[in-house]
This record gives structure tokens, C-alpha cells and sequence, in this order.
């Protein structure tokens, strides 16, 4: 069993915003099959720290889960800024057992153990913040120190899979990132950034390691998290 990750799927099946009238989308969903279900099997377990749908409400991502489902493997879901459909933890589960959508978790305030590695995260929020952003940092940052406790709890080492870069260009989310410090996270896989933004993503800020892994970014194929 192994782990990989692949953030900003955005999938419309439900909703009209198709990704594929940007330049480097073309076909992105066909690509998306064919890249995972060459790299991982059945026993292998890929997080996805965001932006998965594009539906605004949880009944439009039908189909876009149900596209998530039909490919190998388990699935473990964080939450991005464009996942509106986004409710409770226990309103998206019942949504997934009413419809059938099996070998799918949520990943909020908790974490999960997978191949030795404690599977931790949140949304995150910008790294360019300002002060009027602060109930929502000091939130995020609440969400990711739960989840990572739970980590460590669990036993694995715990690596931080979460939306928005804490790191990015010159410019740092302080509180999101204290919290990676403060727990001695070494790894952190990130999504968000799109296109030309690759050349600003950051791989390395004080002692931890970043991976920026939205689709189009990582040839819309899961990237593998090595021990």
C-alpha cells in the first residue's frame, strides 16, 4: 500500500464550468483517468487537499464523485476555496453512503494513518492575508493543530496535505505555518497555485519541504509521498 497525492481536480460533471477551455486542460478529465489508474491500484490511497468540484451545492458534485469513484483506490478529500458544496463532515458522509460513494473520506479536523505516514491538513488560507483575514487564519490554524495532534496520536509521521501554500514567492502565512513548526512537520503538499504560478512555488522554507501538486502543475498525474 502506498500513498500519493493530487490537488484542484475541479470537476464539473454537475456544473457548467469546464476546465478544458484553458490552455493546458484540454482533455484533462480523460487524462486524469488514464495517469491515476496507470499509477495506482486498489490497495493505494491518494489525498486530494482541494478544489475537487465545482458544484455549489453537494448534490451538484454527484457525478463528480461518482467520477472519483470509478478510479482505483481509497480517496481522502480536503477542503479548497472553491469547494462551496462543502458542509459538515457528517452531511458529506451521508451523502456519500446515500449514493453509494464508497472508498471516499473527509479529511476535517482529523487525520488517518496510511502506510506510516499520519495523513494531516486544512484548507489553509491566503499567504498574502491581511488583518481583516484574521478570524479565519487563527480558524484554519486551529483546524490544521487538531488535526495534526491526531496524527501524532496515530502513530505515523504526520505530513500536512492543505490547500493554500503557507509559503509562497516572498510571502508566508505566519500562523499557518508557526503551527507546521511548532508539531516539527517536515513535508507539506499543496495545491492552489495554477499555470505560470508554478515558478513562484516554494520547495524549501526553514527546515520544511513544500510540493506543490495541483493537476495541471504535476501532468495531471497523483504524485507519490516516499517515506
Amino acid at each position: 500500500m502506498a500513498l500519493y497525492t493530487i490537488s484542484d481536480l475541479h470537476l464539473s460533471f454537475g456544473a457548467d464550468k469546464p476546465m478544458d477551455v484553458f490552455r493546458g486542460w484540454e482533455n484533462y478529465t480523460d487524462r486524469i483517468i488514464a495517469n491515476w489508474n496507470r499509477v495506482i491500484t486498489d490497495n493505494d490511497t491518494v489525498v486530494l487537499p482541494g478544489d475537487f468540484s465545482w458544484g455549489l451545492k453537494i448534490e451538484e458534485t454527484l457525478n463528480d464523485f461518482k467520477f472519483l469513484n470509478r478510479l482505483n483506490g481509497r480517496k481522502i478529500i480536503g477542503k479548497g476555496n472553491h469547494d462551496l458544496w462543502w458542509g459538515t463532515k457528517k452531511k458529506i458522509e451521508e451523502f456519500f453512503e446515500q449514493n453509494e460513494i464508497k472508498n471516499v473520506d473527509i479529511l476535517f479536523n482529523n487525520a488517518f494513518l496510511v502506510d506510516g505516514i499520519s495523513v494531516c491538513g486544512s484548507r489553509g488560507w491566503f499567504f498574502d492575508s491581511n488583518d481583516s483575514d484574521n478570524k479565519i487564519i487563527k480558524r484554519e490554524a486551529a483546524r490544521l493543530e487538531t488535526s495534526i495532534k491526531e496524527g501524532i496520536a496515530l502513530g505515523g509521521e504526520p505530513i500536512v496535505f492543505i490547500h493554500y501554500p503557507p509559503v509562497y514567492a516572498d510571502m508566508v502565512c505566519r500562523e499557518i505555518f508557526d503551527v507546521i513548526k511548532k508539531y516539527n512537520v517536515k513535508r507539506v503538499y499543496h495545491g492552489h497555485i495554477h499555470g505560470a504560478g508554478f515558478n513562484k512555488a516554494v520547495s524549501h522554507f526553514d527546515g520544511v519541504d513544500f510540493k506543490l501538486v495541483s493537476c495541471d502543475c504535476v501532468d495531471f498525474t497523483p504524485i507519490f509521498v516516499k517515506r
